[in-house]
């Protein structure tokens, strides 16, 4: 096969399959919380953090749905706000997130405020929200193919946490088994969209990229919360032990 040659869809979805090499799940952070090494603190941390991430992954879908005009696609992808959002009828993933926090023994009120989120995160996740805003839709929703690897990050948490995190009330391990099912009918509609819309060597390679792209941005967080909770190094640490980053200004 020559350098100019596109791979055949079996092979492009092997190859976007392989990036789970790189997927978060794998990052000392995380093995540390399913291996039951974390502290409260550390997983307090991440809960408080990945809100930030929660929060605005509506945003993103709200980006993708701005620009794409294809009606089919907006009837589908408009579920995934809904998930997040929550309908008449349910509250959602970012309630059920904060149902999580409380879980963990953090107060709704200060998860909401948003003021425990460490800069690194922040500017992470608005790189991803801004990507979105910026790309074609079809690249931006193939950028949602972390998907791929979700459910078994989201079972990794419910095999291990209760087992070592007694003290976190069960109730808020529902965020994850709900997601467990969401996931994998999005990727079904965005590996759909994505072998679709890739049918050269180059646009292939593009979306190998961007989802490396967003690997990036997921492992980067976690290692934002790792010099802040295991190696005690926050933002600002040789000058002062405030929270004086910055809290959301619009930039």
């Amino acid at each position: 096969m020559s350098a100019a040659t596109p791979m055949s869809l079996a092979e492009f979805e092997h190859a976007l399959c392989a990036k789970g090499a790189y997927y978060h799940i794998r990052h000392p952070y995380h093995v540390a919380m399913y291996e039951g090494r974390a502290t409260r603190e550390q997983i307090q941390g991440w809960v408080a953090n990945r809100f930030y991430y929660q929060v605005n992954i509506p945003m993103k879908d709200a980006a993708i749905l701005a620009n794409c005009p294809d009606r089919e696609v907006r009837r589908e992808w408009t579920q995934r706000l809904l998930d997040h959002d929550g309908a008449s009828d349910e509250e959602g993933g970012i309630e059920a997130w904060l149902r999580l926090a409380e879980a963990v023994g953090l107060e709704r009120e200060q998860v909401l405020s948003q003021e425990l989120v460490l800069p690194g995160v922040r500017f992470a996740v608005d790189a991803y929200v801004n990507f979105a805003r910026r790309a074609t839709w079809q690249e931006a929703a193939s950028s949602s193919l972390t998907e791929l690897f979700a459910p078994q990050i989201h079972q990794s948490r419910l095999d291990s946490w209760p087992q070592h995190y007694p003290w976190i009330d069960p109730s808020g391990y529902a965020y994850f088994r709900t997601r467990l099912g969401q996931a994998r009918r999005d990727v079904e509609h965005g590996l759909a969209i994505t072998l679709q819309h890739y049918t050269t060597r180059e646009g292939q390679s593009r979306m190998l990229e961007i989802l490396q792209f967003k690997l990036d941005i997921l492992w980067s967080m976690l290692d934002a919360m790792s010099m802040a909770y295991e190696l005690n190094r926050p933002p600002y640490h040789s000058v002062t032990s405030e929270r004086v980053w910055h809290k959301g200004i619009a930039l």
